[in-house]
Parts: structure tokens; sequence; C-alpha cells
């Protein structure tokens, strides 16, 4: 009896600690998971920061998902730190160059949905890279 409530106590300890650093929203993150190679993705590019991968339901003739493997929620969630400064201003560049990379000569649209009323369906920031056709406006 005392190892069962033990048990019961250290699991809502555990629950109750995750949920407020975030820890449960991490590992139930798709992805996260396609970050850390769990759940396999048609991957274009990758480094030890970032990963570009293509949409299982693209928007265009090209829409590719760049995201950080560091989990950060949403946009509101990117920190004025060296490191968050870092890590936006190398997804920024790279995308240039996955846009090159995926042929995308005569431009692209670059679109981040944040919070619930811009449409964030999957709580991992992430950025659509969108292009191989003309696009229009406005966008919704």
């Amino acid at each position: 009896m005392l190892f069962t409530s033990l048990y019961i106590g250290v699991i809502w300890f555990t629950i109750l600690f995750c949920r407020r650093w975030g820890t449960i929203e991490k590992m139930d993150c798709i992805f996260c998971k396609i970050a850390n190679g769990e759940i396999p993705a048609d991957v274009v590019y990758e480094d030890d920061v970032i990963l570009a991968f293509r949409d299982l339901a693209p928007q265009a003739p090209v829409h590719v998902l760049i995201i950080p493997k560091e989990h950060i929620a949403t946009l509101d969630d990117v920190e004025c730190s060296d490191e968050h400064r870092e890590l936006m201003g190398h997804l920024m560049v790279k995308t240039g160059e996955i846009a090159e990379l995926l042929g995308l000569k005569n431009g692209y649209r670059l679109v981040n949905n944040c919070g619930e009323d811009g449409m964030q369906t999957v709580k991992h920031i992430h950025f659509h890279l969108l292009g191989g056709r003309k696009m229009g406006w406005p966008p919704g």
C-alpha cells in the first residue's frame, strides 16, 4: 500500500512538473519526433540546428516545412537571447539556400502560423516554404 501511494505520488508529481515546464508537450511533439529521427520524413536539408522536410499535404508544387531542432512552441516564445537570435538568423539565411536547392528561382513564400487565430496546428515553431507557382494575394 505504501509503495502504491508513493508510486502514484511520483507519477502525479511528474505530470504536474512536466506540464509546468512543457516537457509533456515536447514528448508529444510530432516535429520533435521528426527532428530526433523517431518519425520518418522526406528531408531536403538538415544541419545541427534546423531541419527542412516536405509537407505531407502540400499546398504548392514545392511545400517544405523548416523547423528548429530545439522545441520552441510559437514565434511568441522566441526569446531575446543570443541563442535564439542566432537560431532565427540561421534559419532565415538557410531558407534562401534551401529555396535555391529546390530550384525556386522565381521566388517563394515563407509563412509562419502563430497561435490559435493564426491557425498554428503543431505547437513547434515552423515555417512553410511554398513555391513552384505564382502565389495569390491576399493569402488568407
